[in-house]
């Protein structure tokens, strides 16, 4: 039976590539994932921008970071829809019209569980995306 298509937020590969302790959950959670994971165009790019912005890797390495990820994962590209979608939400749930942009690119693909340290655990969104803090108990939030 094939797993459910999951979205990683932007916050987690963060973590994967500077972080050593929650590096490693993040770890155990792509492993588990690696062939359902599904990453946003504007993951990719405000990845890119976080980790050289903080010092963590250089420009050329997290490139190379980006290039890799984009080989390994599927990419769903930010559109006109993905935009209109991302606004909807952001009214209808008051989140960031950023973190909108997350949620729309998530439900567009289809992913059932949407990985983020920075949106509230637990909610479900059209009865479909359930938002899942990896670094709070995996086994409460997947019920």
């Amino acid at each position: 039976m094939k797993k459910d298509d999951v979205f990683v937020d932007t916050n987690l590969w963060i973590y994967l590539y500077s972080d050593k302790e929650k590096g490693q959950k993040i770890r155990h959670l792509i492993d588990e994932s690696y062939e359902n994971i599904i990453i946003s165009t504007q993951v990719l790019g405000e990845f890119f921008y976080a980790i050289t912005k903080k010092g963590f890797k250089n420009r050329k390495e997290a490139e190379e970071i980006v290039l890799d990820l984009t080989e390994n994962f599927r990419i769903a590209p930010i559109n006109k829809s993905t935009v209109i979608k991302a606004i909807g939400l952001h009214l209808r749930y008051t989140y960031s019209y950023w973190d909108g942009l997350i949620i729309a690119s998530a439900l567009e693909k289809g992913c059932k569980i949407l990985y983020s340290e920075d949106l509230q655990s637990g909610h479900i969104i059209e009865n479909i995306l359930k938002i899942v803090n990896p670094f709070k108990e995996i086994g409460r939030d997947r019920q």
